[in-house]
């Protein structure tokens, strides 16, 4: 016969009632579960991240747009160089910096992370005939028969 975890595991497997074993058999299969819980861990976890980045990019592109309104609007503007009048405005000039330097290490993309993680993921999953929502839960697409 076979092994004791096997016996259980066909015993498992059967005793759930048809019913209750949706149209593709996610419920039975726990490595589909895991792999579901995994991602909607994976993917919730990086949602306060992308928040948080959101918020300082929001918080140093107002700053830059009132240091520029500032910059702007100065008289003295005409009388002096564009680098004498970038160095009397070091509220724009520094925040002007911060975000460049934010784009340039990729704060775009840590804000976006948790959408390219499921994009990425339902590219992966169209070979299985599956896809995911946003969130991670796993969607199994109904199977064509072979004819």
């Amino acid at each position: 016969m076979g092994s004791p975890g096997r016996v259980s595991r066909v015993k498992r497997i059967s005793a759930v009632p048809a019913e209750a074993n949706l149209e593709s058999g996610m419920e039975s299969d726990p490595d589909l579960k895991a792999f579901e819980r995994r991602l909607t861990e994976v993917i919730s976890c990086a949602k306060p991240t992308a928040i948080r980045w959101r918020i300082v990019l929001a918080v140093v592109t107002a700053c830059t747009a009132i240091g520029a309104w500032q910059w702007i609007n100065d008289p003295a503007i005409s009388r002096v160089t564009f680098w004498d009048s970038l160095v009397s405005h070091p509220f724009f000039l520094v925040s002007f910096l911060i975000l460049v330097l934010l784009f340039l290490f990729g704060v775009h993309s840590r804000i976006q992370a948790h959408i390219i993680i499921a994009e990425r993921t339902k590219t992966v999953l169209e070979d299985f005939n599956m896809s995911c929502d946003n969130n991670g839960k796993l969607i199994l697409r109904p199977t064509t028969a072979a004819t």
